[in-house]
Formats: structure tokens, C-alpha cells, sequence
């Protein structure tokens, strides 16, 4: 009976322990501002797929000239991806459709972008979207921004 007590202390205390070190991770990323949550699905085919395979939940902050994406369930404090600014594409917009409308946030926008041949699309909210077509338009001068 003893034992079996512990065992359920130390597990609980374990389970909490990884609760409070997701919590301060997520704090840590976000400390620095310019933080905005932003689903990816990465090496995107061609034709649209809305089966809302292959989104990741995350959080991007801005970081120079830098997007950097962080998966919301890990550990890892760094980031999952990194997109320069110099090297997206912005190839279209679209809405969620069919089961995409499940996986991602409730006022999604998506957005297909192209990063260094790599086909992406990224999901964020409208005003997220707003700053991060911003961002990408106030490269400094003589760097090369496409945005469709």
C-alpha cells in the first residue's frame, strides 16, 4: 500500500514537474514579444489538400530579419523552423476548408508561401496575417520580397 502511494506521488509530482516546464518554455518564447500562434504545414503538394493532414500547432516570433516557429507540444527551446525573410514567397491566401477546419484555430487565414523551393503554408489569424504581410513588405532596401 505504501509503495503503491509513492509511486502515485512520484508520478503525479513527474506529470506536474512536466507541466510547469512546458508552461515556462512557452513564457520564455513568448518573453522576448512579437509573438503570434501559427499553424505550418510543411513540403506542401501542388494541389490544395484539405484533409487538415499534416498541420502543427505553434507559435512564430519575429526575430530580425527571421521568422522563427516553435511547435506548441515540445520541449525543444528551439525553434522547429526558421524563415528568412528574404526567402518567402507568398504564392496565396485561402480559407479552411473541409476537415482543415477542424485541425486549425476557428479564424484561420492560410496562407501558401514558397521558402528556398520548399512549398509551405502557414495558418494564423487575420490580424496576425496583417502584421506578418507588414513584416515582409518592410525588408530593408534591396532585399528581393515577393508577396502575391
Amino acid at each position: 500500500m505504501v509503495l503503491a502511494l509513492t509511486v502515485c506521488g512520484i508520478v503525479v509530482a513527474l506529470v506536474v514537474l512536466g507541466l510547469f516546464v512546458f508552461g515556462l518554455r512557452r513564457r520564455l518564447i513568448q518573453r522576448s514579444g512579437g509573438t503570434f500562434d501559427c499553424s505550418l504545414r510543411w513540403d506542401v503538394p501542388e494541389k490544395t489538400d484539405t484533409s487538415g493532414k499534416g498541420w502543427s500547432y505553434g507559435v512564430a516570433r519575429y526575430n530580425g530579419d527571421r521568422i522563427e516557429w516553435y511547435r506548441v507540444f515540445s520541449y525543444a527551446y528551439r525553434p522547429r523552423r526558421v524563415l528568412e525573410r528574404s526567402a518567402i514567397e507568398v504564392a496565396g491566401r485561402r480559407l479552411p476548408d473541409g476537415e482543415e477546419e477542424l485541425a486549425l484555430l476557428s479564424d484561420a487565414v492560410i496562407l501558401t508561401c514558397l521558402h528556398r523551393g520548399t512549398r509551405l503554408e502557414l495558418a494564423m489569424s487575420e490580424d496576425a496575417l496583417t502584421g506578418f504581410l507588414a513584416w515582409l513588405e518592410a525588408a530593408p532596401p534591396g532585399q528581393r520580397v515577393n508577396v502575391a
